[in-house]
């Protein structure tokens, strides 16, 4: 690397970790940030879902705006709505401010994730620099989440729940006032109008889905406001695909999308990121629940399987280059399938912690390589003046992802527990419950390994 695109990597990365951490810093501050604001109790899950909605609904739109205004400028612009709503969140004084907070973080997050990644595969040609690339960068992504419980703590512990929002104030300007002199502008070639019809649709169906998931994950399969935004997200998301057939500048050509290297290879990334967030969720459980560690001792617990995350990013391109990307996406498909499979039967012994750290962060390296596996996957073979639409669907099928599988996989356990409630001790149903989800996440990744694997593998077969 030259020492220009050093400090690319730096200041791009720097921002994805930081974006990163916003997805869950908040996740341990929440009882305190309940106290201070006088957040009704059912209502603080309003926290995360804000800023999930805002994410995964407008990423796809932005990131092709992003092609047509320029993905410098769209990533400042999303740099500087973050360090605004960072503001807005750390001095709210009602709950209701907190919440603008988080959408505009959320906002900031679909504006600033795909911008990054298009001048990021832009920046460094297709191949090792660029597999390199995106293994640090996904080992940062990785890292982020996982750092975030860690950062949530300490500042809550340390200062107060308010600076896990304002310490990206000073962070978020450092990236803003450095990228004009180091990023050059990178835009599509051919300037065209935005697909209107295609954006309403899109973001209306994706608010919808993520909405209606999360409210199922709360209220049950049965509740009549998730069944109706269920509905009304699979009827806008069906219309977008019949828009974008006709559209003549389209929002995601249907081209793009019918391509198998980025259908599949997206479908591999919304399996491991779906799956991975629902069971460090389902862990958080176990750890605070059933063993009974802290909130500071569980985040520095899977601060261990963020190390690994890390390395698992920075090994990543040396697999990649010796299998290529496909086969490093399946082999890490595999591996977080068989490593989750192997945490489900837990019990309420401490001493199985090692263990199951161990397992986890076998399974974080796992799930680093198929990350960046499709990461490389989703946005190779594609001309420089589509790719922010190919990383808008890859990081649309990230946020999508960490968003939906929470909800489902807990809605799984909640069943689960529900059924055994007048038979078992609480700690028991709980037990049993977190088993049988644990169980389907690694059904869940597995059947993904096999699928993608089928599609990609043999396809590459077939070409040689």
């Amino acid at each position: 690397m030259t020492p220009r695109q050093r400090l690319i990597l730096v200041i791009l990365l720097g921002s994805q970790f930081m974006l990163a951490v916003d997805f869950s810093i908040l996740n341990v501050a929440l009882p305190k940030l309940g106290d201070g604001l006088g957040f009704r109790l059912a209502d603080l899950q309003w926290v995360a879902t804000s800023f999930a909605l805002a994410a995964a609904g407008f990423t796809l739109v932005f990131g092709r705006v992003a092609d047509l205004v320029g993905r410098r400028r769209m990533f400042m612009i999303g740099m500087a709505l973050l360090i605004a709503g960072s503001l807005v969140g750390g001095l709210a004084a009602t709950p209701g401010w907190l919440l603008v907070g988080r959408v505009l973080q959320g906002l900031a997050t679909a504006m600033a994730t795909p911008a990054a990644l298009a001048l990021l595969t832009t920046s460094f040609p297709e191949g090792p620099l660029r597999a390199r690339a995106l293994g640090l960068n996904g080992a940062l992504l990785a890292s982020g989440f996982t750092a975030g419980a860690v950062f949530g703590g300490v500042l809550t512990d340390a200062l107060s729940w308010r600076w896990a929002f304002l310490i990206n104030v000073p962070i978020g300007l450092v990236v803003l006032l450095a990228t004009p002199s180091v990023i050059t502008e990178s835009r599509a070639a051919e300037r065209t109008g935005l697909d209107i019809p295609g954006t309403l649709t899109a973001a209306g169906g994706l608010l919808a889905l993520v909405f209606g998931i999360t409210r199922a994950g709360e209220h049950g399969w049965g509740d009549t406001w998730a069944l109706a935004a269920l509905a009304a997200g699979v009827v806008l998301l069906v219309a977008f695909w019949f828009v974008e057939l006709h559209a003549e500048a389209p929002l995601a050509s249907v081209r793009m999308l019918k391509r198998r290297s980025i259908s599949w290879g997206n479908l591999a990334g919304f399996v491991t990121f779906t799956m991975e967030s629902a069971l460090v969720y389902l862990m958080t459980l176990y750890l605070q629940q059933v063993l009974g560690y802290s909130a500071m001792q569980t985040g520095l617990a899977f601060g261990v399987i963020g190390i690994a995350c890390f390395i698992g990013g920075v090994v990543a391109p040396r697999v990649i280059a010796r299998i290529g990307a496909p086969g490093a996406l399946v082999l890490g498909l595999l591996v977080q399938g068989v490593t989750t499979a192997a945490v489900f039967n837990v019990g309420d012994d401490r001493g199985q912690l090692p263990l199951i750290l161990a397992a986890l962060s076998l399974g974080g390296v796992g799930h680093l390589f198929a990350i960046v596996g499709y990461m490389v996957t989703a946005t190779s073979g594609v001309p420089d003046d589509e790719q922010g639409l190919a990383t808008g669907i890859a990081s649309m099928t990230q946020q999508v992802g960490l968003a939906l599988g929470i909800p489902v996989i807990s809605s799984i356990a909640t069943a689960r527990m529900d059924s055994l409630s007048d038979s078992h001790s609480a700690t028991d149903a709980l037990l049993e419950g977190i088993g049988t989800a644990v169980l389907v996440n690694a059904a869940v990744v597995l059947a993904g390994a096999v699928l993608v694997g089928f599609a990609l593998l043999r396809r590459n077969r077939a070409d040689a």
